[in-house]
């Protein structure tokens, strides 16, 4: 394409070629189905993060009556809890198109160019996990959020030109599970910042109870509410144990999923009432037992358990925290005297120093 520039005002024809780079994630084509099936396209069949939706709404409306795009988003909290979702139904509400990559997809410079200068006016531009951005991408992006401007060279050594290219107005929804790893400078170009929680047993049941009409499995209330019970307080894991739970109930039953075929499922896929698995239980019996309840490190457990220190951090951790049975310290990682009690541990030694709630 061709664009005209201003260098000392000296106006001159530049030519340049930015293709946009195509994002192709390496994800189970049956799983992305059964995901996209699911997903709500609107803020009534969205369940959940009520509060958040309400803002929402009124931003939206706000946004179309100035006839402008909406000020940059972006979302933060557990991993599943529906952010993706979330930017989906913004831009069906919104009216436009929404393009989804990752932070890690985006390498090089022209990669992010490229998806930029493709944007088209009041576009969606959604990135997972933003936190990853690498540095050059993240600069590309700070004259583009704030003026919608592209500051790009042309030229090699002393003929190198600066360009600056305009770009449509466009909306930049991002998400990441590590709020804190975002540098400062681009954080505060977000003009709309919120954190999505963890679910209630009642929304999660909800969500169950949703899935399972979209994939035409029948459940009762009671089966539906003890998968919710397990379903760490997140829609991605409600979801994927419906299918597993109706799996189980198609070959051990009439297909029917109830209260006794669901906590049978459950308990054979090892997943105790509190939502816990076994890597969850290992995590807590190694303090316990190894440890004198802590305080430990992370790294230390990470490699006692044989688990990467990010998979400790970003999938099981949260949730331990959320619920109490585990507690940050300056020292380390330590058990709660609630978590004794879920693992049916008495007579215990140890001692527990602070308040820890």
């Amino acid at each position: 394409m061709s664009i005209i520039t201003d260098e000392q005002n000296n106006f001159k024809k530049v030519d340049i070629n930015i293709k946009s780079p195509m994002i192709k994630p390496e994800v189970n084509e049956s799983d992305m189905t059964f995901e996209n099936s699911i997903r709500p396209k609107s803020f009534d069949s969205y369940i959940g993060q009520t509060a958040l939706k309400e803002t929402l709404k009124i931003t939206i409306e706000a946004a179309k009556k100035r006839e402008q795009p909406l000020d940059h988003l972006l979302f933060y909290g557990p991993p599943g809890l529906g952010k993706t979702t979330l930017a989906g139904v913004i831009a069906q509400q919104m009216g436009v198109e929404i393009k989804i990559t990752s932070a890690p997809a985006l390498e090089r410079p022209r990669d992010i160019i490229g998806i930029l200068m493709s944007l088209q006016g009041g576009e969606i531009l959604f990135i997972d996990e933003i936190h990853r951005l690498n540095k050059i991408a993240e600069e590309i992006l700070y004259p583009a959020m704030e003026d919608f401007f592209l500051d790009m060279t042309t030229g090699k050594s002393q003929t190198v030109k600066t360009i600056r290219l305009p770009i449509p107005k466009f909306t930049l929804i991002g998400a990441t599970t590590k709020a804190g790893a975002l540098s400062g400078p681009l954080r505060d170009r977000f003009g709309i910042i919120h954190r999505l929680e963890f679910y209630t047993e009642a929304e999660l049941s909800q969500v169950v109870k949703r899935t399972a009409g979209i994939l035409n499995i029948e459940i009762d209330e009671e089966g539906a509410h003890a998968i919710a019970r397990r379903s760490r307080g997140t829609p991605r894991i409600a979801n994927r144990l419906v299918k597993r739970v109706a799996d189980f109930a198609l070959v051990k039953a009439d297909g029917k999923i109830t209260k006794n075929i669901a906590n049978d499922a459950l308990d054979t896929l090892k997943i105790d009432n509190c939502g816990l698995d076994t890597t969850d239980r290992n995590l807590l019996m190694l303090i316990i037992e190894k440890f004198n309840g802590g305080p430990v490190g992370i790294e230390t457990l990470a490699a006692a358990l044989g688990e990467d220190v990010r998979t400790l951090e970003d999938v099981c951790e949260p949730y331990l925290l959320q619920a109490g049975l585990l507690q940050r310290t300056p020292r380390g990682r330590q058990i709660t005297p609630y978590a004794l009690e879920h693992l049916g541990i008495k007579n215990s030694n140890i001692s527990f120093q602070g308040n820890l709630f």
